[in-house]
């Protein structure tokens, strides 16, 4: 079964329809079924933070209630072996935190990682992790 792993931005492409939205539901469709889906909860609480940022307090609450009751998606724990090499990952440089607990977790998982985001597109290219960009 094929694996992958959403950035925050992939799943910001989803709820503010984006050029990505189509790749992202798609694999949300096949979620449990084709592909086994997961997420940092690091990077659901940075899609908490832009939305409630973007919008409001209310529109943040309503995704994140969405994306935990979405079946085909794999929550995922920051536990501290992930913590750790996530940490490793900032060391050096040019990614914020919370991307580089999508390369810990895609690493982990030996998953794909869905994003459109530069950083993280390259950084997952210097450490051989496959990326389907949006």
């Amino acid at each position: 079964m094929k694996k992958v792993v959403f950035d925050s931005y992939a799943l910001l492409e989803l709820f503010e329809d984006g050029p990505g939205a189509q790749v992202v539901a798609d694999l949300l469709t096949k979620g449990g079924d084709e592909v086994n889906i997961y997420l940092s909860e690091i990077n659901l609480g940075e899609i908490y933070y832009i939305l409630f940022r973007r919008k409001n307090k209310e529109a943040a609450e309503e995704v994140i209630e969405y994306i935990q009751l979405d079946q085909s998606l794999n929550l995922v724990s920051a536990e501290w072996q992930r913590i750790k090499q996530a940490a490793q990952y900032k060391t050096k440089g040019g990614l914020s935190y919370a991307d580089c607990f999508v390369l810990a977790l895609a690493f982990d998982e030996k998953a794909s990682i869905v994003t459109g985001d530069p950083e993280i597109i390259k950084a997952a290219e210097e450490k051989e992790l496959t990326v389907i960009e949006i």
